[in-house]
């Protein structure tokens, strides 16, 4: 892997300077100087300006961004400019054209118009990618390669022939053979048997349920095809170019198919693109489960923010403006969660264009506004935390996240419609910011030995060799909460006989002999005085011990919350879903009993986070509430500059960063 650590925290945008005349370039750069801008991701959509004609590439415009932005001392991170193709592909080659599952054809005029298993896609592409690098590879701008631009995030899933075609050569290597195949996909049900290859396709718009796990194979299949295309790419750089190279995920809890776990190992820097969601009544924690789950995929190492918004986006059903000091409390805390690069989309305002309504660092109104002055402020914190690029984040908990098993709880012909995969994860994860705990978000095959905790949301899908590991982590003395709906099926949504939780029932000392789920707007009582909904089960204890039973409701007397001890930890399940106030209760006697501990006592809506070097730590106390923050700190105050001796106070919807001096 290439090292992408240098100087200081890479700050900047996209910047699309062929939006823009030349003369508007000039002043682009002197306002990014103003602002403390050190790195711009350029070339993104550009291929149709960079080959308006197959193979005839007019890269003039181009040459000249990249040097008046390295007069003015501007990084590039260069985009190969594949994101979306030019009309022209599509014009000559329609066969590239992506179709939904009932066969609808997805035109061009917005983006990503192309089918990914397309070799005619691939091959253009490719040529533009070995092209660009060919010219850059040398440019004294450019310091990072940027591939592609969030890949899957409009056409993840083409049905069309050539994917098809693709999908079986995929199966092919999986399995082998069709007799495989066919006992993976349990075809003897409903004579679903297949003895050719050319009977097998992708799930296409059927009468009634696609067979389960056709669709989990199709679902990996086209997370495997987007990350082809990623590989694809990549090779030609690593040919062509000796700086380092990313391309933007889109970790979060709103993008389910691309499994970025199996991705990391593919770029030298992970970056990732987070947005907040107007409609969450807390995006603060929201944010933060996505920079965990970013440094989690990044393995704990420092990663870079690509993308995320100054004020508005323009793609929301009701695109909120982000209040005085929400862009730096939202960019300082992706700082505190391991980000060593905070990135927005875009620099300046699109005059044009379906984004034409997000915001920038320099918007509609210019650089005399309040955006820009905060854009400007946010620089300048950003130069005095340059100390803390390449530290690392403390995590005592582990929260066990994997894609698989989020694309199968949610799949068809379940128990109930109310089970969905983040939900759970968010809860559990929310739970820990309100008690002030940092989690690291990480796939179920981690090693989980440096933790105190392990949190296991709805794992519906899990492996044996997964299992095993939590079991060891147990064992070893650790503190482990399993979730109803988790250990169920094994790898091809097969159940797991003998009695839920299947892959972890001997683990928590249960066995669940029926599923209870609840209607809609249904509660139910615990005996410890705990309300929940939506999920029951007929849990019966063999070997573990009882902490709470249902009062009402389905199953009364029933088990709802137990604890067993294995070796020299214990393993905690509880089979209902509480709310918010019966979590919170829960996840503070779980901490409690791992000896789980905050990075500092601080008042409820004030997050605090630690990141750690070798030889130092600093503190992050970012202010979420309307009123002063204290707490018991010593050391340098980064932003402000002054002493803390024994007390840190941190005013309403402020951000502090303490140098400690003893941890």
């Amino acid at each position: 892997m290439r090292t992408w650590h240098g100087e200081g925290i890479f700050y900047g945008a996209d910047y699309n300077p062929e939006q823009w005349p030349e003369e508007v370039w000039i002043e682009d750069v002197a306002l990014m100087r103003r602002a403390g801008v050190n790195l711009v991701s350029v070339g993104i959509f550009s291929w149709a300006l960079l080959e308006p004609a197959p193979g005839a590439y007019e890269f003039g415009w181009l040459d000249r961004a990249l040097d008046v932005l390295h007069d003015g001392g501007i990084g590039v991170d260069l985009a190969t400019a594949t994101a979306s193709p030019p009309p022209w592909l599509a014009h000559r080659h329609p066969e590239t054209l992506p179709r939904r599952a009932d066969g609808t054809v997805l035109w061009p005029g917005g983006r990503q118009a192309y089918c990914p298993s397309s070799p005619v896609f691939r091959e253009r592409s490719v040529a533009l990618v070995e092209a660009v690098a060919q010219r850059y590879a040398a440019h004294p701008a450019v310091v990072l390669w940027h591939v592609s631009n969030e890949l899957g995030c409009h056409n993840v899933h083409c049905y069309c022939d050539v994917s098809a075609e693709a999908f079986r050569r995929w199966l092919r290597g999986v399995y082998g053979d069709l007799d495989a195949l066919n006992a993976a996909w349990g075809t003897a049900f409903w004579s679903q048997r297949y003895h050719d290859w050319a009977e097998v396709n992708p799930p296409r718009a059927a009468p009634t349920f696609a067979n389960p796990t056709q669709q989990l194979d199709f679902l990996r299949f086209s997370s495997d095809e987007q990350r082809a295309q990623l590989r694809a790419e990549r090779e030609v750089l690593d040919r062509l170019v000796t700086q380092p190279v990313t391309t933007n995920f889109m970790v979060g809890t709103g993008i389910k198919h691309m499994d970025y776990h199996s991705w990391a190992s593919d770029v030298d820097v992970v970056a990732n693109d987070h947005y907040l969601n107007a409609a969450h009544p807390h995006p603060e924690v929201d944010l933060a489960f996505a920079a965990d789950h970013t440094r989690g995929v990044a393995g704990g190492a420092p990663w870079l923010l690509m993308e995320h918004s100054t004020s508005a986006v323009n793609w929301q059903p009701r695109n909120v403006a982000k209040t005085p000091g929400q862009l730096r409390r939202n960019s300082l805390a992706h700082v505190a969660r391991g980000a060593d690069g905070v990135l927005f989309f875009q620099w300046r305002a699109s005059r044009a264009g379906a984004e034409k309504f997000h915001s920038a660092l320099v918007p509609h109104a210019g650089p005399e506004t309040k955006v820009f002055r905060e854009v400007c402020r946010l620089g300048a914190d950003l130069r005095a935390l340059a100390e803390v690029r390449g530290s690392r984040v403390d995590a005592d908990v582990a929260v066990l996240f994997d894609y698989e098993a989020w694309w199968g709880v949610e799949l068809d012909s379940h128990p109930s419609v109310d089970v969905t995969y983040t939900d759970r994860v968010t809860a559990l994860h929310g739970a820990l910011w309100r008690a002030g705990v940092t989690a690291d978000v990480v796939h179920p095959s981690a090693d989980l030995s440096r933790y105190r905790l392990v949190l296991v949301p709805t794992l519906y899908l899990t492996r044996d060799a997964d299992a095993a590991v939590l079991r060891e982590f147990v064992a070893a003395g650790g503190t482990a909460l399993v979730t109803y709906f988790s250990g169920i099926v094994d790898e091809h949504d097969h159940i797991r006989l003998g009695g839920y939780p299947g892959a972890y029932r001997d683990l928590l000392g249960v066995r669940t002999e029926e599923f209870f789920p609840l209607r809609a707007g249904e509660t139910v009582r615990l005996d410890d005085g705990s309300h929940a909904d939506v999920w029951t089960e007929w849990l019966h204890a063999e070997g573990a011990d009882v902490l709470a039973a249902y009062t009402d409701g389905p199953l009364p007397g029933v088990p709802a919350l137990t604890r067993n001890a294995v070796g020299a930890g214990a393993a905690w399940y509880v089979g209902t879903r509480l709310d918010e106030a019966a979590t919170d209760r829960l996840m503070a006697r779980l901490l409690a009993e791992a000896g789980v501990r905050p990075a500092a006592p601080a008042p409820a809506g004030v997050e605090v986070v630690r990141r750690r070097s070798a030889d130092r730590s600093w503190l992050f106390v970012v202010n979420h509430t309307d009123e002063p923050a204290r707490l018991p700190v010593t050391g340098a105050e980064l932003l402000g500059g002054g002493r803390c001796d024994g007390e840190l106070t941190v005013p309403p919807g402020e951000v502090a960063v303490v140098r400690e001096e003893r941890v």
